[in-house]
């Protein structure tokens, strides 16, 4: 479809435009369509953008990799947002403010980084280090693209199982007496 390099453009721009958009605020409503959402996203990315993922030797590890980064990327944009029921409405809410958007850029200033400089900045090197290990190109756009969605599948589940373990509005009322 398009070039390795564009793919994973792609899917930086879609994942830091999704998850600000729905994300950044100091009462943002937690609804089963905004947990949803990243789900369904992940489930249009990976077919779109992963042809084959490697299930073997250091192609499987660099996958397996990235699926790491994003899990501990996931962590640590969750560590920075906060959930609460929202005392106008009852409903779950979430607060996430500069510091979180501030992660979710670098992140991907990071990804896009690495992704522009194996082409352009360190493509001599990472070539060499690919060959010496048996590792395609597509591999580590996989474990890139994996490592996106991770982070956001993470940020997902977290903001679900949050939302349904908020005390109920009376609990709230009753604790403030």
């Amino acid at each position: 479809m398009f070039s390795e390099l564009t793919d994973a453009m792609i899917v930086n721009a879609v994942v830091l435009a999704a998850v600000l958009a729905s994300d950044l605020g100091p009462a943002r409503k937690i609804s089963r369509w905004r947990v949803l959402r990243p789900v369904i996203t992940a489930a249009v990315i990976i077919p779109l953008f992963v042809d084959k993922p490697v299930t073997h030797g250091t192609g499987l590890i660099v996958e397996i990799a990235g699926i790491g980064a994003g899990v501990l990327g996931g962590l640590a944009a969750i560590a920075l947002m906060g959930v609460y029921r929202s005392p106008e409405t009852g409903q779950p809410v979430s607060r996430a403010g500069a510091a979180y958007a501030t992660l979710w850029i670098l992140v991907i200033a990071a990804r896009a980084a690495f992704s522009y400089g194996g082409e352009h900045w360190f493509q001599a090197p990472l070539v060499s280090w690919a060959i010496a290990n048996r590792v395609t190109l597509a591999a580590i756009t996989d474990g890139l693209i994996f490592m996106a969605v991770a982070m956001v599948l993470v940020r997902a589940a977290w903001l679900g199982a949050r939302a349904s373990r908020l005390p109920a509005q009376d609990d709230i009322a009753v604790a403030a007496r």
